[in-house]
């Protein structure tokens, strides 16, 4: 008994512990991401400053996408145009945007 207590409460921590992913609005999140295209939609794209390549991100991973957004919202990742992007998203844009991104049609 006492092991079937343990096991529960580790899952049940462990379930407390994840993080809530709210489920996206695809058809908000292609209306959200419009203005994404313009750099990301590009092939071989390159932006000018800082120098690099700019990579595309439609058909990227969901999570990846939601997780990348929201750090350069928090600045624990930067770019001066993506910072100034994410930071205009609440979450739920964030994830209508990825639902949208993500999605194989995703263009």
């Amino acid at each position: 008994m006492r092991r079937l207590l343990t096991a529960l409460f580790g899952t049940a921590l462990a379930l407390a512990m994840a993080p809530a992913h709210a489920a996206g609005n695809p058809e908000n999140g292609k209306t959200l991401s419009y203005t994404c295209a313009g750099c990301h939609g590009i092939p071989e794209y390159r932006n000018a400053y800082p120098s690099y390549h700019v990579p595309k991100i439609a058909g990227q991973n969901e999570a990846y996408l939601v997780n990348a957004l929201k750090a350069y919202k928090s600045g624990d990742r930067q770019h001066p145009t993506m910072t100034a992007q994410a930071s205009s998203f609440s979450d739920q844009d964030i994830a209508d945007i990825a639902a949208y991104l993500s999605a194989p049609k995703a263009k």
